[in-house]
């Protein structure tokens, strides 16, 4: 352990409870189910993984740049602020800024598990019960991961981002049973798996590139889960009640923009926090970032039917309209491929070393002896 905290805050003693309403639902219709749903179902029990086994945490991480990007990377990279900086200042900046995405990355994750449990109770149908509870379990996995590797590889944790937090509980508090789901798996779950893919395939650190590889091959399916589960039932609600679902994606769409902005940091280390949101909000590679983080998101609220004035327009404000086009299912083949490939250099990897150590003992056994 490094000697810096462990939390950059104090951490408060009591829990953090969200009062939940809605029914818990039991169906007792036993044979039928729509077969996608439960071909995911089938998907999510086969590819189920053990985070102690499967990532090689061996592997090191500079704690002050945890994805090993290039300087110009950073969100102040090229501001008068960044210029001032000392290298001692911007390494600090670097660790606090890894811990608190990563941090965010966990926060996510322990949100996600609640709320999939949650789905059990509340989902009225038998094949989506049986999913949210596969799903449960992944997230269980993912926090497990991320807690060892915030803790073991950066060594400090930042507390939950406040936009995240309000969107959580709004997912939860609200009695109406796909409300959940419109929350953590098209919202969340979403840019989520955008900013996953997004420090997947530009960090340089094996460790980091491995595990979000992982994650993200979870994290594709539970995306697709919500998809499949909402596009039936958005098909048949009124024009209010879609009106009221597409009210919540857009303020649920606001909150995730901001959540990705990094507030907390450049408050914690006491910087000039109004000038470092203005040249973040005005810079081409925020602009660029944030269009990236709703590649996912777009596509899935148009595919399931909540495509009217207010969300199009919300997402022409923020700039992300044109991730319309994306491919859903071409993205989400490439997570699976992308981790089925981490999995093949790990094994040749492996296979290597052992291939190694074999010829080193046949070529010691064969050595002459005085």
């Amino acid at each position: 352990m490094s000697s810096y905290d462990l939390y950059s805050t104090p951490v408060p003693t009591d829990t953090w409870n969200v009062p939940m309403a809605g029914d818990t639902r039991f169906t007792w219709e036993y044979d039928d189910g729509r077969d996608r749903l439960l071909n995911l179902y089938q998907k999510g029990k086969d590819k189920q993984w053990d985070a102690q086994k499967r990532i090689d945490w061996d592997l090191e991480v500079d704690p002050v740049n945890v994805a090993g990007l290039p300087e110009n990377f950073n969100p102040l990279f090229g501001s008068d602020i960044w210029e001032k900086m000392s290298q001692k200042e911007r390494d600090e900046f670097g660790r606090h800024q890894g811990s608190w995405l990563f941090s965010q990355f966990l926060h996510g994750e322990q949100g996600a598990l609640n709320v999939s449990a949650r789905i059990v109770q509340s989902v009225p149908d038998l094949d989506s019960k049986f999913y949210a509870a596969t799903q449960t379990m992944d997230e269980a996995r993912h926090v497990e991961l991320y807690t060892r590797f915030v803790h073991e590889k950066i060594g400090m944790y930042y507390p939950i981002n406040q936009d995240l937090a309000k969107l959580l509980a709004e997912s939860l508090e609200d009695s109406r049973w796909d409300l959940p789901y419109l929350g953590m798996q098209v919202l969340i779950e979403g840019l989520a798996l955008a900013a996953f893919g997004l420090y997947r395939d530009m960090s340089t650190n094996p460790l980091v590139k491995q595990l979000l590889a992982y994650v993200m091959q979870d994290e594709a399916r539970h995306v697709a889960f919500g998809r499949l589960a909402l596009k039936d039932y958005y098909a048949e609600l009124t024009d209010k009640e879609r009106a009221e679902r597409e009210e919540f994606v857009v303020e649920g769409c606001y909150l995730m923009r901001d959540r990705f902005k990094g507030r907390e940091v450049f408050e914690q280390l006491d910087m000039p926090v109004d000038k470092c949101m203005e040249f973040v909000d005005n810079s081409d590679m925020y602009t660029l970032y944030q269009s990236l983080l709703f590649s996912r998101i777009v596509p899935c609220v148009r595919d399931v039917g909540l495509w009217g004035y207010k969300v199009q327009a919300a997402y022409e404000d923020m700039g992300v309209l044109d991730n319309a086009k994306a491919d859903l299912e071409a993205l989400m083949k490439q997570d699976e491929e992308i981790a089925e490939k981490v999995d093949e250099e790990r094994y040749a990897a492996e296979l290597a070393a052992r291939q190694n150590e074999v010829d080193e003992a046949i070529a010691l056994g064969t050595t002459p002896t005085d």
